[in-house]
């Protein structure tokens, strides 16, 4: 058979189902494929994947190092101020867990000062896989050749999710940003973690049903707030998920019919919710009056 039938798949269903008959991992399995399709060795695309990594890698430690405010002043410093509370032996959620918080700031404010990211999948959600991978390098000492195999995996998904549904706060609403950037990240750390296809699926599918209907509501149309909040939190999500999908737990509906369900919402969702600043957040009072230069009473 041409192996280009053997390893092409348009469904999370048909991904696991080439996973199961071949025993192989989601991340072999999308780099098989990608070499096949891209006409680039596959040890090329290993080697530009690893690039990516680096560059996620950076722009966290890039991000904790800002103190000064972005050009719009929406953001700047809140990932530093994060990583020492994180530090102090105070924190609320503990360390690691607060960490990852400051790490998936860190990456929006590296985009808001003009630095070096990697849209994963979108400039506004960049945050969420770096910070998650980050963590898992350092607390689990996880070898970078690990958490490149990983970003296949989370590639293979997003993959599916940007081809039957969408990534464009513009077409979806936040849950397709952000909720698309947790849901693959979750995948991307069971499959670091060494749990199965299928579990990095179940992880992927709580991270997205628990995003579904989230609007993108930027103020003053800069993806800065919520958007940075919203990365440093939705990377706890990604954990939470995946430490759900580890623990044996079923989410009880397919990851496909989730990439379905945020595709009914988002056609369905206004389009002052998506990505126009013409509707919640960004017509609050306190937004308005910020995006005035005035103090909002």
């Amino acid at each position: 058979m041409n192996d280009s039938l053997v390893y092409d798949y348009e469904t999370t269903a048909e991904m696991l189902a080439i996973c199961e008959r071949e025993s192989i991992s989601i991340s072999e399995l999308t780099q098989r494929r990608e070499a096949i399709f891209s006409g680039i060795s596959r040890e090329e695309n290993f080697e530009k994947m690893r690039g990516h990594f680096r560059t996620m890698r950076q722009s966290v430690r890039r991000g904790l190092e800002i103190v000064s405010s972005s050009p719009s002043g929406l953001s700047g410093g809140d990932a530093k101020k994060i990583l020492e509370y994180a530090n102090s032996g105070n924190a609320l959620l503990g360390v690691d867990l607060t960490r990852l918080v400051a790490y998936g700031y860190a990456v929006l404010e590296t985009n808001a000062q003009f630095g070096k990211i990697v849209a994963t999948p979108t400039a506004g959600s960049a945050g969420i896989v770096p910070a998650c991978l980050t963590l898992l390098e350092e607390t689990r000492g996880i070898d970078e050749n690990t958490l490149t195999n990983a970003l296949f995996t989370a590639s293979g998904i997003g993959m599916v999710i940007a081809d039957k549904a969408f990534i464009a706060g513009a077409q979806g609403g936040c849950q397709a940003e952000v909720g698309s950037a947790s849901c693959i990240a979750a995948a991307a750390i069971v499959e670091a973690l060494g749990g199965t296809p299928r579990q990095a699926c179940a992880a992927a599918t709580f991270a997205l049903i628990n995003t579904l209907g989230l609007v993108c509501d930027p103020i003053g149309g800069f993806v800065e707030v919520p958007c940075v909040s919203r990365n440093g939190m939705f990377a706890v999500h990604s954990y939470l998920a995946a430490g759900l999908a580890l623990a044996g737990i079923c989410p009880r509906v397919t990851l496909d019919d989730a990439i379905f369900a945020m595709r009914d919402i988002g056609r369905r969702m206004p389009a002052e919710l998506r990505e126009t600043s013409k509707g919640g957040l960004a017509i609050s009072p306190s937004a308005c009056a910020r995006c005035r230069g005035t103090s909002a009473s």
